[in-house]
């Protein structure tokens, strides 16, 4: 499981956007633009477990921006670039799916009303680009946050689940600058 969030900046409506993940997938794993599973001859072509990497990751967007239906499902389809800067391929057998809500007051719809009409103020399109933004940004965020806080897993019949081993990618990521020592 991982998290992460992003504040615009008053000037872009001062909105946030969280991301909740449960990572359980594969692909060719990346960090910060380094291909640290080729690096580690794991999670890429170069090694046979490109042929097992089934899998579902489980992303949920929140946000309180006051979005429609609509955006809020353009908003859920950005978290899959977040998923894709990591190197999530979303594979044949994956069961990868992402659900987005607001919590704006504003578009919350009445048990009663007084008319027969309901009058709501939602973003305009021309402004929610910078919530894609802090959408891909925090789900790229939240994947790393689960992939590092990972432990080895044991379960069903005895299969094991390694984590990351980060005593090797830490060093790769300080060979790219990514990190500081």
């Amino acid at each position: 499981i991982g998290t992460s969030s992003r504040k615009l900046p008053v000037s872009l409506g001062g909105y946030t956007v969280g991301i909740l993940v449960q990572t359980n997938f594969g692909g060719v794993l990346q960090i910060a633009g380094v291909n640290v599973g080729k690096k580690l001859n794991q999670f890429s072509f170069s090694n046979q477990l490109l042929n097992n990497v089934d899998g579902s990751c489980m992303i949920v967007v929140a946000t309180d921006a006051p979005l429609d239906h609509r955006n809020l499902q353009r908003l859920a389809k950005r978290a899959f670039l977040g998923l894709a800067k990591t190197g999530g391929i979303a594979s044949n057998g994956s069961g990868d799916y992402i659900i987005a809500f607001s919590t704006a007051e504003e578009i919350r719809i009445p048990y009663k009303t007084e008319g027969k009409l309901l009058n709501q103020e939602v973003l305009p399109n021309d402004l929610i680009s910078p919530l894609f933004m802090a959408a891909i940004e925090a789900t790229e965020e939240a994947i790393l946050n689960s992939l590092f806080m990972a432990q080895t897993t044991t379960g069903y019949k005895g299969n094991t689940v390694p984590a990351l081993p980060l005593e090797k990618v830490l060093p790769i990521l300080k060979e790219h600058k990514v990190i500081r020592n």
